[in-house]
Formats: C-alpha cells, sequence, structure tokens
C-alpha cells in the first residue's frame, strides 16, 4: 500500500494545507482505521503547518529542490505502523518520525525512527544502497546538539533530533553533508517500490491475526517460490483431501530459519483452508514458550489495537500446546472438530516412553495425532513441520517414530513428504522417516515443494546454517571455507563478557532485539555472571515471555544482557542479535573432537550414551542459529583454581572455534 499523500515540494507548497489533510484523513479510513481520535487529526495539522514552511525554505535554497519528493504516512508492513513523512532529496531518503505532544528528546522516538530505516535499508529494493537518515522530530523540545559522526560507514546514517524551531537548519544540514546530487529518486517508482521484510514468528502471527496472508510481508531471497510454493502446495493436498475423502500426513522440513512455521502458520489461516474446515483448523506446538511468548504478543497487540470484526477468533485458539490438545482429545472417542492440524517441531514429539511418563499413556505422541484425527470418517490432513537435528529433550522421538505409526496402525494415509525425510545426509536413523528404508506399502509422494531450502531467518547470510553444521560436526575445514559466504552477517569471538555486551549494543540499532543465549546444561556460567533462565524463572514462569517481548528499558528484557535463555526458551523463536555464552558442558579437544559432559554436584562426568550427546550437540546448534543478523561467542577463560571451570579446555575451544574462521574482538 503507498503513502497516504505524495508530491513533489512544488506540488506540496502550492497545496491546501486542508486538501492534504482531507486526502490523508481519506486515505487513513481505506485503511480500517474509521476511529481517528482527534489527538491523531491534530498532530498531522502540526505536521503540515511546519513542513510547508520548512518547504518553503528549502525552495528557496536550493534550485533544484521543486523536484525532491514529500510522502506522508509511509507503509512498514513488518512493524504494520507508517513513517510519517519521508523526504526523498536527489539520491537521499530521510524518514522523519514526529512527536507533537512531547517536550523532550526521547530515546524511544530515535529508537522507533532507526528502526523505520534500517527495514528500508534492508527490505526496500528502491532504497538499496542509498544514503537513508532517521530524523526525531520533538516539536516542542528545546534544540539538541548537533555532533554526529559523519564517518559513519553504514547507509544509515546516526539519527538527527530535530525540533519545530530547528527542523529545516537539521535538514540543511542533511543535504549539505550527505545530499549528492547524483539525480533524483523517482517519487513515484520509490513509493510503489517492493518492500519484502523478513517477519518474525512473533510479526507473522500478528500479521496473520489481523487477517493479513504472510506470504504479502515475506521476503524470498534467491527462490521466490520458496515460501509461497511450499504454502500453495500444502493448500493443494488439503483440498484434494477434502475433495477425495483423504487422510493425508504432510511432511515438511528446512534449514533452521527457512520458514517452517511461517508457512504452517499461515495454511492455517489461508482463506481457502478456513472455507474448507470451517475456520477449525489448529495450530500445535509442543513448544511451551513459544506458545506462551506468541499468545502473549497477540493479546497484546489485540488490546493495543481493538479492532472490530476479530472477536470470533480469539489468542487461545492460535496456537495451541500439542500435549494439552492430545490430553483433551485422546479420551473423547469421537472425531475432533478440527479436519486440519499443523503440528510445529514435530520431531520433537513425545516417544511411548515419555508419554507413560507424563499421562500413563504407552503409545507415542505421532500414534495418538494420527488416532484421533483417523476418527473422522471422511477427511483429514496433518501437517507435520520438521526441523533437522533440534532434537534437544529426552522423550523427544524424532521424526522415525512418524513411519512407525504409519507402517503398524495408519496404512490407509497417503504421505506427502519432503524427500529429505526418506535419507539422512548425516545418517541419523531419527531424521529419516523409515528407518529401514522401507514404507511397508505406503502411498508416498515426494513433493520438493515440501522443503525449505532457503533460510528468511538471516536475511543477509543464507550459508550462516551450513557453517554451524560444520563447527557441530568438528569440521574446521568446512567451517572455514564457508565463512566467505557468511559475509554481511555479524559473526566474532571474544573471551571478554564486557566486550561481548559492548559489541552487541553496538551493533543492535533501532528496535532490533538482543539477547544472552546458553545451554540449558552451562551452569558454571553462572560463576561468570550469566543467569541461566531455567534457574531464574523459578516462580516466575511468564519470565521468558517479558524476555523477548518487553522493550529495551525493561529489566526483564533479553536487551539487558543480564540473563540467558537456554535452547528449551528459544527454539522457534528469533533475536536479531544474540552473544552465545559458551559452556563447559561441550569442549574442544583437538585432534579428540569435542568432549560431552553434564555437571553431577560439583563434577562433570562424561556424557556416554549416544542420545544425549546428539541432543547436546542439537541444543548448540539451536543456539546458534537463532540471530537473524549477527551473533557474538563469548568463551569464558575459566579458572584453575576452579575445577569445573579449568582453562585447558576453553582455550582450546576458542582456538578452535577461531580455526573455524571467527574473528576475535
Amino acid at each position: 500500500m503507498p503513502a497516504y499523500y505524495r508530491a513533489t515540494l512544488q506540488g506540496f507548497i502550492a497545496d491546501d494545507p486542508d486538501r492534504v489533510l482531507g486526502i490523508i484523513h481519506q486515505e487513513s479510513s481505506k485503511s480500517g482505521f474509521t476511529d481517528l481520535k482527534e489527538r491523531q487529526t491534530k498532530a498531522w495539522q502540526v505536521q503540515l503547518s511546519i513542513l510547508q514552511r520548512t518547504t518553503a525554505a528549502l525552495l528557496s535554497r536550493y534550485q533544484d529542490a521543486a523536484q525532491w519528493g514529500i510522502l506522508f504516512e509511509y507503509p512498514i508492513p513488518r512493524r504494520q505502523k507508517r513513517i510519517d513523512v519521508v523526504f526523498l532529496v536527489r539520491n537521499m531518503v530521510l524518514c522523519l518520525e514526529f512527536k507533537t505532544g512531547d517536550t523532550t528528546h526521547e530515546r524511544s522516538t530515535a529508537r522507533q525512527v532507526e528502526d523505520y530505516a534500517l527495514d528500508l535499508r534492508d527490505f526496500h529494493e528502491q532504497s538499496r544502497g542509498r544514503t537513508i537518515i532517521p530524523v526525531a522530530v520533538t516539536t516542542r523540545a528545546k534544540p539538541a546538539s548537533l555532533d554526529l559522526d559523519l564517518s559513519h560507514a553504514d547507509q544509515v546514517q546516526n539519527v538527527v533530533a530535530a525540533c519545530e524551531v530547528d527542523l529545516t537548519e537539521r535538514l540543511m544540514w542533511c543535504v549539505e553533508n550527505f545530499g549528492q546530487d547524483s539525480g533524483q529518486i523517482d517519487s513515484a517508482g520509490w513509493d510503489g517500490s517492493v518492500y519484502q521484510p523478513v517477519p518474525t514468528i512473533i510479526e507473522a502471527a500478528e500479521t496473520l491475526y489481523a487477517g493479513h496472508d504472510v506470504r504479502e510481508i515475506a521476503r524470498s531471497h534467491a527462490d521466490a517460490q520458496n515460501l509461497g510454493s511450499t504454502t500453495m502446495s500444502l493448500v493443494h493436498h488439503i483440498q484434494e483431501a477434502q475433495r477425495s475423502s483423504k487422510k493425508i500426513l504432510c511432511i515438511v522440513t528446512g534449514v533452521p530459519g527457512a520458514g517452517k512455521t511461517l508457512a504452517g502458520l499461515n495454511v492455517a489461516h489461508d482463506p481457502a483452508v478456513r472455507a474448507l474446515t470451517k475456520g477449525a483448523g489448529v495450530f500445535l506446538s509442543g513448544n511451551g514458550p513459544l506458545v506462551k511468548i506468541v499468545s502473549a504478543a497477540i493479546a497484546k497487540d489485540f488490546k493495543k489495537k481493538q479492532r472490530a470484526g476479530d472477536a470470533e477468533r480469539t489468542v487461545s485458539t492460535f496456537i495451541q500446546n500439542v500435549h494439552a490438545f492430545i490430553k483433551d482429545s485422546l479420551p473423547r472417542d469421537v472425531a475432533p472438530v478440527e479436519h486440519l492440524i499443523i503440528f510445529d517441531e514435530a520431531q520433537r514429539a513425545w516417544d511411548a516412553e515419555q508419554c507413560a511418563k507424563k499421562n500413563d499413556r504407552n503409545e507415542s505422541e505421532p500414534e495418538s495425532i494420527l488416532s484421533i484425527m483417523d476418527r473422522h470418517p471422511d477427511w483429514a490432513v496433518v501437517v507435520a513441520l520438521v526441523g533437522n537435528g533440534q532434537e534437544i529433550n529426552t522423550g523427544e522421538a524424532g521424526l522415525a517414530e512418524w513411519g512407525r505409526a504409519l507402517r503398524s496402525r495408519f496404512q490407509h494415509w497417503e504421505v506427502a513428504v519432503s524427500p529429505r525425510v526418506l535419507g539422512s545426509a548425516h545418517g541419523d536413523k531419527m531424521q529419516q522417516l523409515f528407518v529401514d528404508g522401507e514404507n511397508g506399502g505406503l502411498r508416498v509422494h515426494e513433493v520438493p515443494a515440501l522443503h525449505l531450502d532457503v533460510s528468511l531467518r538471516s536475511f543477509k547470510a543464507e550459508a550462516v546454517s551450513r557453517w554451524v553444521d560444520a563447527v557441530i560436526d568438528g569440521d574446521a575445514q568446512r567451517a572455514r571455507d564457508i565463512m566467505p559466504e557468511c559475509e554481511g552477517f555479524h559473526m566474532a569471538l571474544t573471551r571478554d563478557l564486557s566486550i561481548a555486551r559492548d559489541w552487541l549494543r553496538s551493533h543492535t540499532r533501532g528496535l532490533r532485539r538482543s539477547g544472552l543465549l546458553a545451554s540449558s546444561g552451562a551452569l558454571r556460567l553462572r560463576a561468570e555472571g550469566i543467569e541461566i533462565t531455567s534457574g531464574f524463572r523459578q516462580g516466575n514462569k511468564k519470565m521468558y515471555v517479558d524476555w523477548f517481548l518487553n522493550g529495551h528499558a525493561d529489566i526483564r528484557s533479553s536487551d539487558q544482557l543480564e540473563v540467558a535463555a537456554t535452547e528449551y526458551e528459544c527454539q522457534g523463536l528469533e533475536l536479531d542479535l544474540s552473544c552465545i555464552c559458551w559452556g563447559g558442558d561441550l569442549l574442544h579437544e583437538g585432534m579428540s573432537g569435542w568432549e560431552m559432559r553434564k555437571l553431577v554436584g560439583h563434577k562433570w562426568n562424561a556424557m556416554k550414551q549416544a542420545r544425549d550427546r546428539r541432543y547436546l550437540l542439537n541444543s548448540y546448534r539451536v543456539l546458534l542459529t537463532r540471530a537473524r543478523e549477527g551473533f557474538i561467542i563469548y568463551v569464558p577463560r575459566g579458572s584453575e583454581s576452579d575445577s569445573t571451570r579449568k582453562p585447558a579446555g576453553f582455550d582450546a575451544t576458542a582456538d578452535f572455534l577461531i580455526d573455524c574462521g571467527l574473528k576475535v574482538v
């Protein structure tokens, strides 16, 4: 959707301010904001008055200013917000955020407008390579000092603080220092430019809950059909199941951050699917923190906007806990209302032994899910979203349990699968649907579109997940060879926690979020001054919700860099930048490879069970693939006086990671 109002500076100065205000009102109503508050109207009136004077001054100062562009209320889809005003000056983009009621320059305003500028840099095609300057205009504040660094290497410059009396002076300063005379940006082309942001899971959930399609805002990288083709394939299989009264299991795989959860959320709320299911499809996850965090984010967004017509779509039905769904549905012995189940992180479903411990039920969760959906006399679809190498906890059955359940009890089901589940590159039987390669006579269809092979999480470096795999495999040469492909994705190593925190703060701009991450088994990080959430949240089960959602200034926020989230809290979620705090549970021993340990009492014990060793490696794989823009790894120095923190192991680990291509800061 384009800006509410667009004109050249010459056209704007000649326009009637009341007419401009009327256009803005009209376009705002078309966007669904029918109940405009008087405060918003007054804010627009103040902006128009100030900008009419500023425009007149610019026109009198610069001969080419008549063709400069001005846009009001330009959309930022990823944030579901709009930039108040954009000036297109020669080859430069100025983003203005107005605060007409504030009397002091607030850091929150600067963060907000800087974030808009960063989104334009990363996702807006016509802004690519151009100088972008965020300007925070607090109209009633006093003039602030102007001490900006002109040597800023990034195309997004530091935030310029302005007020009503010095806005013209500030814009002229921008023109004099950055407005190179290299041709004028075409306003219409810029306004209609392709804008393809990468939504976080939380942003995507808010967007879908608001009634929009996630494909409208999802950037697709090299393969323009990456997310869209997977979504369309799933919709096709759901329609086929309904039309032919079939029962179908669809298995979707993908590299970390490729958009499996996005595809699942999108399908669950696709208009065609909702029409078939009469709105009764359910998105399930065994990831308790993800369910709580996404639900809390939607509830917060819903309360803030109070959208009419959304009453029937409650937060509690948007995404549900799979364990609770099974516990509620299994004893009923009737078909559930849902014909469609989308199961996120399906490889983490519990095996029969874990179910027996938790629910006194001696069948696995894959078997229970298929049994519940098999009660339908006509059609049913289960979509299993599978993350390779993501099993991190005792009792997680892996993909093989789905294959076992199909062959033993549900041979009448059809199976549409990503080709990746019929073989494992690493030889891990838990990542194969049929461990012996035999499908037992099942109708299995290989569908290439059900594999997402392009990472959306890391919008600058899709090779990062391959680099992580090489590190986890202990292959420094392979990691070093991949490193050049990761250019643009910030990666570093430090032995000093204060440097790690400074690095995160210097790289985290706008409303980007940073945080500390650590393995749940890295219990001796406490000696380094790092608290791990699994211990910290005792008595506060909402802690990780606050950690992921609260603002920078909140002491509970991840940005405070005090509490580290473990693999259990962050799996399926993401930060813009992270610090992985390396623990004593996984240390490198040179030629011997990884040493995997568990702290028992005051001593480390070697992990001997293959299952436990795999879980630990997967935990670090999860931690290393949570960041969207970059990470720094902090490897403690240890202490000779503490038998649980001997320096030799940490030194060898740091040396290995450096050998993998990381630079030391």
